[in-house]
């Protein structure tokens, strides 16, 4: 199942991306070229960007390569390890439920209902809001996922991470 949304995840991203600098690209063509800029392209790369920026974070919290203090895991025996990832996944979680999910939907619904729109684009400022509760939603996938791993393997020495890429303290 990770596996899947990983791949769903980086085709949004990268597609978004590729839009992104599509639009950049001719918003450049249209002002100097053309000497007629275009009056969307700014605003929807704008956008887009706040979509690529929380779906990214997101998918790199979910790849474990995320900024991360992870010396005090590293240094402490296998079952404290286990249970400050436990806790800092909860954390997390926590946060994406509360912060991200509830109340990123509730901004979503209120703007939505508030009918506010972009100045010229004219879109629902909901639809781009809506980035912050479905970003959220994947943040708590990857968390139960870890849970999960680290439930299967007490061992496993950091969340997202291999034995390989860490040294191992005794």
């Amino acid at each position: 199942m990770k596996r899947l949304v990983d791949r769903l995840l980086e085709t949004i991203i990268v597609v978004i991306f590729a839009i992104i600098v599509a639009s950049i690209v001719w918003q450049v063509f249209s002002r100097y070229v053309l000497q007629a800029p275009s009056t969307v392209t700014g605003e929807f790369a704008r956008l887009l960007f706040m979509w690529l920026a929380l779906i990214g974070g997101a998918y790199t919290f979910g790849q474990a390569k995320h900024l991360a203090i992870d010396i005090v895991p590293m240094l402490l025996p296998s079952r404290m390890r286990q249970i400050v990832n436990v806790v800092i996944l909860a954390l997390v979680a926590g946060f994406a439920i509360l912060v991200m999910i509830k109340g990123g939907w509730s901004l979503t619904s209120r703007t939505l209902a508030s009918g506010q729109i972009t100045p010229t684009l004219r879109l629902p400022m909901g639809y781009v809001y809506g980035a912050i509760p479905f970003s959220g939603g994947v943040i708590v996938f990857y968390c139960v996922h870890f849970l999960h791993r680290l439930w299967r393997d007490p061992d496993d020495v950091l969340v997202g991470r291999t034995e390989s890429q860490i040294e191992v303290q005794p």
